[in-house]
């Protein structure tokens, strides 16, 4: 059976999601604002779900229609045959969002697709009650500028929820935004990664399993794992093809932080992921990194100064970090702030800069490049 899917993702992460896609051999994409939309069948599904970095969530998209009272959103819902996706028993979980659309009551919304759904089943089942006792199927309906559409959610948990992250620190950066930014970097595992403020070692652990090829979804579960029009060998036969993809490359990451606690943490982290063999954590306050290596790589999402009271630490921070690069010879800087004076205080405008979002904070990607000799 053929699916609109639908991949969402971060606001300027599209083109890299893109280009993850076009790697798992996917090539008739749509990019839209925070998603990648495509044609796939359930085996799609699947891979999708266990193999993107940096998508969110993996949707099928089952119907799009305008409504502009709740009777067109009624009657175009009533109209899918949702029987043919979801079995008697299903329990029908509706989540939804509205944006300057006619029908602004989210929840308004939501109890009149709930009214619909069962007035489809019905005709499928041909019986007035259901228990929702079953699998949780979610239905999204999301409202922008009177067009309605409806989204069943195939991965359940986030897809930045790994399973390997147990715990976090006070400011964590998202699986998906970190791997984000490894591949926005071009990481080559042939030079030496470091991240002077790791935290809880999200950008190294995702580094790691970016140069080892593990596929970030492969131990974890997934909404539609519950679903009766996916065969469950499809998904053991998919986890088998992600694994058989795992190499034995040898790299070095460096992670450090000058909160050993959180190290802790880190280390814990990354032997969840596998990858610990890779890493290696050291308590080290920022000023202190140096390397002899040349050509390496910088990655790291450092403090931004949002609180009261730390703004002068970051500033200093920064100029700091200025002056380590200037000296490491031949590394390349990638660094991820909300601050608007950063090229300033780091001394130096960088090469490329990128307009992300960590979380709800608008953030700037700021890419200081030098590539190895010829």
């Amino acid at each position: 059976m053929d699916f609109r899917i639908v991949a969402t993702t971060t606001f300027g992460i599209e083109k890299v999601l893109k280009n993850e896609l076009r790697d798992l051999g996917y090539w008739d994409l749509t990019v839209e604002n925070g998603r990648v939309l495509f044609t796939g069948n359930e085996r799609d599904i699947v891979r999708c779900n266990i193999n993107l970095r940096c998508a969110d969530r993996i949707y099928i998209e089952i119907a799009r229609f305008k409504a502009e009272s709740f009777e067109e959103l009624f009657q175009g819902t009533t109209k899918i045959n949702f029987g043919d996706l979801m079995p008697e028993n299903a329990n029908m979980h509706i989540v939804g969002k509205s944006v300057k659309s006619k029908l602004f009551s989210v929840s308004d919304c939501q109890a009149i697709v709930k009214k619909a759904m069962i007035e489809s089943m019905k005709r499928k089942y041909k019986i007035e009650w259901f228990e929702e006792n079953g699998p949780k199927y979610k239905i999204e309906i999301s409202m922008l500028k009177d067009i309605a559409t409806l989204n069943l959610d195939t991965s359940g948990l986030a897809l930045h929820k790994r399973g390997y992250r147990k715990e976090a620190g006070t400011a964590p950066l998202k699986e998906t935004l970190a791997a984000s930014l490894v591949l926005l970097s071009n990481f080559d595992k042939g030079r030496i990664l470091a991240d002077p403020f790791c935290g809880s070692g999200t950008i190294p652990i995702e580094a790691a399993l970016i140069a080892k090829n593990i596929a970030p979804g492969v131990n974890r579960n997934f909404a539609a794992e519950e679903f009766d029009f996916i065969d469950n060998k499809i998904w053991q036969e998919e986890r088998d093809l992600a694994n058989s993809k795992i190499n034995d490359d040898e790299f070095r990451i460096l992670a450090s932080d000058i909160d050993g606690g959180i190290l802790k943490t880190a280390r814990e982290n990354a032997i969840l992921a596998n990858v610990s063999d890779y890493i290696s954590f050291q308590t080290l306050p920022m000023e202190e990194f140096k390397s002899k290596k040349k050509y390496g790589v910088l990655i790291s999402n450092p403090p931004y100064g949002e609180r009261i009271g730390e703004a002068e630490e970051v500033q200093r921070m920064y100029r700091s970090l200025g002056n380590i690069y200037k000296g490491l010879d031949e590394w390349s800087f990638y660094v991820l702030t909300s601050n608007l004076i950063f090229e300033k205080l780091f001394g130096k405008k960088s090469d490329k800069n990128r307009k992300l979002y960590n979380g709800k904070i608008l953030c700037y990607y700021y890419q200081y490049i030098n590539n190895p000799q010829k």
